[in-house]
């Protein structure tokens, strides 16, 4: 998961998008406070990698869905 992020990042560095390398930042940042809670058994960081991880892999699907124009989701006239 970690190489799928910095490849990621370094697509977004390529253009215009800092949104989308903020949220990598933070998702690296949150990989490895969870690694650093699994190896230490800290209960804080192992909640807080599971929200963030949830909440990770769901906008992911929301953004494939949003490209591959699922259900009612359009990329006419949207702002992004």
């Amino acid at each position: 998961m970690q190489l799928a992020t910095l490849e990621r990042q370094i697509f977004d560095f390529l253009g215009f998008q800092w949104a989308p390398i903020l949220g990598n930042f933070l998702h690296i940042i949150a990989v490895i406070l969870g690694l650093f809670g699994t190896i230490q058994y800290r209960p804080r960081y192992i909640v807080l990698y599971s929200i963030w991880t949830a909440l990770w892999v769901t906008w992911n699907v929301f953004i494939i869905c949003f490209y591959l124009e699922v259900g009612g989701l359009s990329k006419v006239g949207c702002i992004f």
